[in-house]
């Protein structure tokens, strides 16, 4: 059933082309074009990999905690349900959920920071600018072109879904240069569902691994006002049922509160900015998809708890040394010795700098969790890691 779009999604009739010519698409069958890159997205290494990627826990070792590639799909199903209900191009939406953490070093974002401390002299490293790097140049399983070939919406809605990016770093600057997204203007709405998506995302499945883990208790839990009032609500419907049973009802409630919370606020922000096209959107000059103050101050509340409570806890941050001295382990032993690169990354190694660490760092950055901690036992020795690596 084909379901109608508002005037102001995004149309696959009309994207803004792709940086190599392929001719006439649709003769290879029924998909539009923001289906197809949803589908080469699904279909590349760089995606695949993120099911060996942190999330919250580095390399877990428990089957049910939530990796890369895990919270990339839960991200993609939440906003998909915003996209659909707001009339937006679902196909969009959906692969930019999917796409937007494949420039994810390993051990999140502790090998990130190893990696822009590794190259402070090569132009830093962030993971945005290299999932744009990645899907552009790094990930090739095409005979006729490097990268994967997205549409301009695609990589656009990447590049910029937190928004207008005033200076962009060298590997986004790099990929701009080559097909230039209009980086000072505001992203399509599927864009910004899609930003608010990872956020709804995040901040209730990590309450989930958190609680699982053992580094969150209940008591603590409920010291944030919007837990508060979704617990109350469940125990309400469920008053005799063991609280570690109404996990999943608690994380459901509260996804459910947000989203609808974010439909109709950015409903009202749409009518009241007078949307009309795609082009209002762009020239709205503000963001149109958010939450309503109430549900926004509680979030960012909720954010302040979780930095505190999860991700500063102190078996994180033990793991997070590791992580970093295992990545920079990594750069130090491949930029002094680059003949312990494989084959073609040896081959294909720039003779000068910055092109050379860069180089380095894109195939650190393409590791997983596990494959990183291999190659350093192998090439460094032994580290001390967290248990249940």
């Amino acid at each position: 059933m084909t379901r109608q779009q508002a005037p102001w999604a995004a149309d696959p009739r009309a994207h803004g082309g792709r940086l190599h010519d392929e001719g006439n698409e649709t003769a290879r069958g029924p998909r539009d074009a923001f289906q197809r890159d949803r589908d080469r997205i699904i279909h590349s290494i760089s995606f695949r990999r993120l099911r060996h990627k942190t999330q919250v826990f580095m390399a877990p070792d428990g089957d049910h905690f939530r990796v890369r590639l895990t919270h990339s799909l839960e991200v993609a199903q939440i906003g998909r349900a915003i996209a659909r209900a707001l009339g937006l191009n679902e196909d969009l939406t959906e692969a930019l959920c999917l796409a937007h953490d494949i420039g994810h070093p390993p051990f999140g974002h502790a090998g990130e920071d190893a990696l822009k401390d590794a190259l402070l002299e090569a132009g830093g490293f962030d993971h945005n600018g290299h999932t744009l790097r990645t899907l552009t140049r790094l990930d090739s399983p095409y005979p006729r072109w490097r990268g994967l070939n997205l549409t301009w919406d695609t990589l656009e809605g990447l590049a910029k879904h937190n928004g207008p990016i005033r200076r962009p770093g060298w590997a986004l600057a790099d990929v701009d240069a080559a097909f230039p997204l209009r980086l000072g203007e505001w992203s399509s709405l599927e864009a910004q569902v899609a930003a608010l998506a990872d956020d709804i995302a995040y901040d209730n499945h990590d309450i989930d691994d958190g609680l699982r883990a053992g580094l969150l208790t209940f008591d603590q839990m409920l010291g944030v006002p919007i837990v508060a009032e979704r617990w109350d609500e469940v125990r309400a419907q469920f008053p005799d049922d063991a609280p570690d049973r109404l996990v999943g009802e608690l994380i459901r409630a509260q996804i459910g509160a947000m989203v609808n919370d974010l439909i109709a606020e950015t409903r009202r922000r749409i009518a009241d900015a007078g949307v009309q096209s795609v082009a209002d959107v762009r020239a709205c000059g503000r963001c149109l998809v958010g939450f309503s103050d109430k549900v926004r101050d509680q979030e960012r509340t909720l954010k302040r708890f979780m930095y505190a409570n999860l991700y500063h806890h102190p078996s994180q941050l033990a793991a997070a040394d590791a992580a970093r001295t295992v990545v920079t382990g990594l750069f130090a032993a491949y930029r002094a010795d680059p003949t312990l690169l494989p084959g073609g990354w040896r081959s294909d190694l720039p003779a000068d700098e910055p092109g050379r660490s860069r180089h380095i760092a894109d195939f650190i950055a393409g590791m997983t969790d596990r494959f990183a901690i291999a190659r350093y036992r192998e090439l460094v020795g032994e580290v001390s890691l967290p248990e249940g690596f």
